[in-house]
């Protein structure tokens, strides 16, 4: 399969079209992007489109968008841009989406969000809402020449390959790497996920190995903990107490956290560098990694 989305580069321009410019990363994603195992190509045209801005000043970008695309906003839109900025910024991920918007003849659905919450979530998955999304192949269609948020979108795919090594066995395969990867934004372990979930990540897994082999080639090949064979498909890992604490101590601030709130008896308050030390010695590290993403509290974009 080629490296192409489903949809034309001058489509996703003509939808860009109809929006404010002043936009620092935008991507489309999903099963109407991107094809999953099992997909017929007249239901994959009747998916509903799906798209995140991610913008510098979001109090400007809805006053502007409001002006042009006022029917795409619900009822909130009577509230004005400030209010629907606050209710963006203090409710769930802290993205405001607008649903159902029909443009250029598809249905679609768009999230906004700050720049400044979207680095905060990439690097320490605050919420890993957006950066559980970014884990997986999506469409990039904007990126501006933001140096620190190129970075955070880097940092966020190595945190992804960390967490997942820890989750795994000494050695496997490729497509278990990504399938655990995928499973992250679930709630952590692709073996503790059962039923519609775990088939749609091998779904997305399975289809699209070229997509994520672009993603996270080049971090497998750099990275100092593994042995990546790439023409075997095989990668084996350091699972030495010394291996796991370095992959643990490189972990996103709010997984550690979560992870020495598991461990910590209340009262005892000891570092999280101590903390991680004992995980990294344990046998049941990685179930004690996996049980940590259970602690993300369900939180998504705020849509009516």
């Amino acid at each position: 399969m080629s490296l192409t989305a489903l949809q034309s580069t001058v489509f996703f321009r003509k939808i860009l079209s109809h929006f404010p410019q002043d936009i620092s990363l935008a991507f489309a994603y999903g099963s109407g992007v991107f094809r999953q195992s099992g997909s017929s190509q007249s239901h994959i045209g009747n998916n509903m489109l799906d798209f995140v801005f991610a913008v510098d000043d979001p109090l400007s970008w809805h006053k502007i968008n409001m002006q042009k695309n006022k029917k795409h906003y619900s009822v909130l839109r009577f509230m004005g841009p400030k209010q629907i900025t606050n209710i963006q910024n203090n409710y769930g991920a802290g993205v405001y989406y607008n649903t159902l918007v029909p443009c250029e003849s598809q249905t679609i659905k768009y999230g906004v969000v700050s720049t400044k919450t979207l680095i905060e979530d990439l690097v320490h998955w605050k919420t890993l809402y957006i950066a559980g999304r970014l884990h997986k192949p999506v469409k990039i269609l904007i990126q501006n020449e933001n140096g620190k948020l190129q970075a955070a979108l880097v940092k966020n795919l190595k945190s992804a390959v960390t967490a997942a090594f820890l989750m795994l066995p000494e050695s496997f395969t490729e497509e278990e790497l990504y399938i655990q990867i995928a499973a992250i934004s679930y709630s952590g372990d692709f073996r503790m996920i059962i039923g519609e979930d775990r088939s749609k990540i091998l779904n997305i897994v399975k289809a699209n190995m070229p997509h994520f082999q672009k993603l996270y080639s080049t971090i497998l090949q750099d990275s100092s903990q593994a042995v990546y064979k790439q023409h075997q498909g095989k990668i084996e890992i350091d699972k030495s107490p010394e291996g796991q604490f370095a992959q643990l101590m490189s972990l996103p601030r709010t997984l550690q956290q979560q992870i020495t709130y598991l461990v910590d008896p209340p009262g005892k308050n000891r570092d999280v560098e101590e903390i991680l030390l004992q995980v990294s010695q344990d046998p049941d590290c990685g179930l004690i990694v996996q049980q940590g993403f259970c602690y993300f509290l369900p939180s998504s974009g705020f849509e009516l």
